[in-house]
């Protein structure tokens, strides 16, 4: 597992965004585990990851070579922009960073930072997955559209790659005004023949006009027609309230699809920055989403 951690010493849990590092964990049953330490962390006060390196995806490409997508992050005085890298290692132990970006926002079809009163360029969260034809590779983003309210901006961006190499931005995979001020964490996946997308969008950042039936912020879900969009973000159903967030589905070693998450805050709403075990789910019909076999426990020991 890799995952971001910053300094308890911080105190303030906010500051954590502007220190966060990738840190690496084993585990035999996706509950007790052993840290590695980091694996990833800023190194250049020049580099697009100057202040913070963030959340990515990981894969292992044809070449044979594992490749770590990852979001790179520099914070000013009031705000920040973020860009996309990569890291590669043959062991899933040992990464080198690339210094050169990825790929940035395109202002053809995404806010820049300044096109709005929105404190970031957003462009973050890289889940890379194989073209379901076979036709090359393709990357969502969490982004936002140059287009609609401000609150209500959030899309799920898109680029493609022939090699995993060299990257193309395309327009979004999905629309905005669909209720969500960004959509974080994004990850698809195939669960009983039904492609599902999970990501996450807190009440704070929800849009001012969503519709009151849809709940509280946290973690969402919804099916869609294929893993590689475009995407009906709008029918997105609540997976859990926001005492849980950043989810990702796995597969464990008896077949089970279960979910671990960022304990994001406790009963007294303070930030607890801790790992859930995993948590059985399953594909609720009447609702449209996931929703959780059994209650979330926070005993992973990955902190």
């Amino acid at each position: 597992m890799y995952y971001l951690h910053a300094p308890k010493s911080l105190g303030d849990p906010e500051l954590r965004h502007r220190n966060a590092r990738i840190g690496h964990a084993t585990s035999q049953d996706l509950s007790n585990w052993v840290p590695h330490g980091v694996v990833l962390q800023p190194d250049d006060p020049d580099a697009f990851d100057a202040t913070s390196t963030w959340t990515g995806s990981v894969l292992k490409g044809p070449d044979g070579i594992w490749r770590m997508f990852y979001t790179g992050a520099r914070f000013y005085e009031s705000h920040n922009i973020e860009a996309i890298g990569v890291a590669t290692s043959p062991d899933l132990h040992t990464w080198t960073k690339h210094p050169e970006t990825v790929i940035e926002a395109d202002g053809r079809w995404y806010e820049k930072y300044g096109d709005s009163t929105w404190p970031e360029e957003a462009w973050r969260d890289p889940w890379v997955l194989a073209d379901p034809a076979g036709d090359g590779w393709h990357m969502l983003i969490t982004a936002r559209s140059k287009e609609g309210d401000v609150d209500n901006r959030g899309v799920i961006g898109h680029a493609t790659s022939r090699d995993l190499e060299t990257w193309e931005v395309r327009p979004p995979l999905s629309q905005p005004d669909a209720g969500f001020g960004h959509l974080e964490v994004l990850q698809t996946a195939v669960m009983d023949d039904r492609t599902v997308l999970l990501f996450s969008c807190g009440v704070d950042t929800l849009a001012a006009t969503r519709p009151k039936g849809f709940g509280g912020g946290g973690i969402w879900s919804l099916e869609t027609d294929q893993a590689s969009g475009p995407y009906n973000v709008e029918s997105a159903a609540n997976v859990t309230t926001a005492q849980l967030y950043s989810g990702r589905l796995i597969r464990n070693r008896a077949g089970q699809w279960v979910m671990m998450a960022c304990h994001d805050a406790n009963s007294d709403g303070f930030f607890e920055g801790v790992v859930s075990d995993p948590i059985p789910v399953r594909w609720d019909p009447e609702r449209g989403g996931l929703t959780l076999v059994a209650p979330p426990t926070s005993t992973a020991k990955a902190r």
